[in-house]
């Protein structure tokens, strides 16, 4: 994607950096939360996922508030009215060409949005809340709370300390926290961070709510970390006309969590038609893989295991008909066309890690992603924090893994339901079992350390079943009878001493080169 132009208002003495991207029949000013860079928000993958579904029906005007990212900082000994900060929407909206607009408020951003709409009722087409309130104290942090944040603000700022106050659930998530920390750093100093959270302090817009005209959509989380449920229900009480609409998740930004389902919202309600489904996106399964050490084997060890499990890792997600999307430290994301190749893989890397001497847990889930890149979105958290609850050895899979892959020959055990941020209900969830009736009923204690233990068919089975093939479909292939076929499959378990098809897989992909046995 290329730059996008970074221009200048003139706010009084202050000047406010903007951006406008897109090109729909409507102008949408989006006015930020705590803080912002309007250069840095592109590069997080939720936020400009987010920026690109909304410039896509509308004409997009970006900025960065007074005292934050690419805009003049504030004189923290004289701190800006909240008229003052909200008179920068009208400047940057003279500027960049727009008489009226939609107004998107979000967290911080949404007392601004509903004094300028209150305000300038005649340049607001519309107002969308999302994570809103009407006063600082009563609904976000009271005194105590608000000074040991400043503390820690003016103390650990820039290293992510504050991510836990905004969005817990992605504490465990390296790439976003190392961003967060970028992104405290680029968007204001230590100084300008602790006068900002003392200018939001003292918002109280409560009593012109009763004014505003404009048509109102209010967006919550139901468990909002930052913000309480009740601030946006206040709202809806008390604008006129206003719809709230409560949806799941836990974590504050409005670029975490399910973007698609607020700008989903948000779309709607600014075009009065649904939006259009995106093309660019499929049906697919995902399998996150991690493995840690149990052992305590110490750096060198632990680190020459951890790469020979990532190439093993590579090769079976191959042999399985899936593609490696990507690495985040010990964690694996794949994704595959169906999820009975993703389970099958997940087993095959259960006994490679235990061959390797690592300790795995998977995760796996079915869901819509994007065409192109990593996996994102919600379908990729659901996996990931599967992956997360997995125990040690564990394939820990959503009930619908199971449903889709009845007839496969696959089993599962029922799990229980596990809670997560940003689904409605608990989920489903079950236990990838081994497939025990293709085991050998007793093993020689004897080990063959080479593969040339195998006939030539043997060798040309081993090869299949790496590929993620049925008995059926390598009968098929080899022009054999079903029976045999598995007569061929217990004389290789036999042979090599291992417990399973999947082990078998594991054995035939660390035997195998890059160009085949």
């Amino acid at each position: 994607m290329r730059p996008i132009e970074t221009r200048y208002a003139r706010s009084g003495d202050v000047r406010i950096a903007y951006q406008v991207v897109g090109q729909g029949s409507f102008d949408l000013v989006f006015v930020p939360g705590f803080i912002s860079n309007l250069d840095l928000q592109w590069e997080d993958e939720g936020y400009s996922r987010l920026l690109k579904r909304l410039s896509a029906f509308s004409r997009l005007i970006l900025f960065d508030k007074r005292g934050t990212g690419l805009s003049d900082r504030v004189d923290s000994r004289h701190l800006p009215s909240l008229e003052t900060r909200m008179d920068d929407v009208r400047a940057v909206m003279d500027a960049a060409g727009s008489g009226r607009a939609a107004i998107l408020g979000a967290s911080e951003g949404a007392p601004m949005a509903m004094l300028f709409a209150a305000t300038y009722p005649e340049r607001t087409r519309s107002l969308v809340l999302y994570g809103g309130y009407a006063n600082f104290h009563r609904w976000v942090m009271p005194p105590e709370r608000l000074e040991a944040f400043i503390e820690t603000a003016e103390t650990a700022w820039g290293t992510g300390a504050t991510l836990p106050n905004f969005a817990p659930g992605r504490i465990d998530d390296p790439h976003f926290s190392q961003w967060w920390a970028r992104f405290e750093r680029l968007s204001a100093s230590p100084t300008a961070a602790a006068a900002l959270a003392r200018m939001n302090a003292g918002v109280d817009v409560r009593g012109i709510l009763s004014t505003i005209s404009a048509p109102t959509l209010l967006i919550h989380r139901r468990n909002d970390v930052r913000v309480d449920p009740e601030a946006s229900r206040f709202l809806a009480r008390k604008i006129p006309g206003a719809r709230l609409v409560e949806i799941a998740g836990r974590d504050h930004p409005v670029w975490t969590g399910d973007v698609d389902r607020v700008a989903d919202l948000i779309e709607e309600f600014l075009t009065g038609e649904p939006a259009v489904a995106d093309t660019e996106r499929v049906l697919a399964a995902l399998l996150v893989t991690r493995i840690y050490d149990t052992a305590k084997l110490g750096d060198r060890m632990w680190s020459e295991r951890s790469q020979r499990f990532q190439e093993t890792w590579r090769l079976l997600v191959g042999r399985h008909g899936g593609r490696a999307a990507g690495t985040h430290g010990e964690l694996m994301v794949s994704r595959f066309d169906g999820p009975g190749r993703a389970i099958r893989c997940a087993a095959a890397l259960r006994e490679a890690a235990q061959q390797i001497g690592v300790a795995s847990a998977q995760g796996a889930h079915v869901g819509e992603i994007e065409l192109r890149g990593q996996p994102v979105g919600l379908t990729a958290r659901v996996t990931l924090q599967l992956a997360s609850h997995a125990g040690r050895g564990d394939i820990l899979a959503s009930r619908l893994v199971a449903d889709l892959t009845v007839g496969s020959g696959l089993h599962f055990t029922e799990a229980g339901r596990i809670s997560l941020d940003e689904l409605d209900e608990p989920l489903p969830v079950v236990h990838a079992t081994s497939e025990q009736h293709l085991e050998p009923a007793c093993r020689p204690k004897a080990r063959p350390a080479e593969p040339a233990t195998l006939t030539a068919r043997e060798s040309e089975v081993v090869n299949l079943i790496a590929d993620g093939k049925s008995n059926a479909a390598i009968a098929a292939e080899l022009s054999l009878s079903e029976h045999t076929v598995k007569r061929h499959v217990a004389n290789i378990l036999l042979k090599l001493d291992l417990p399973s098809r999947a082990a078998a897989a594991a054995f035939s992909a660390r035997h195998t080169g890059p160009d085949g046995p």
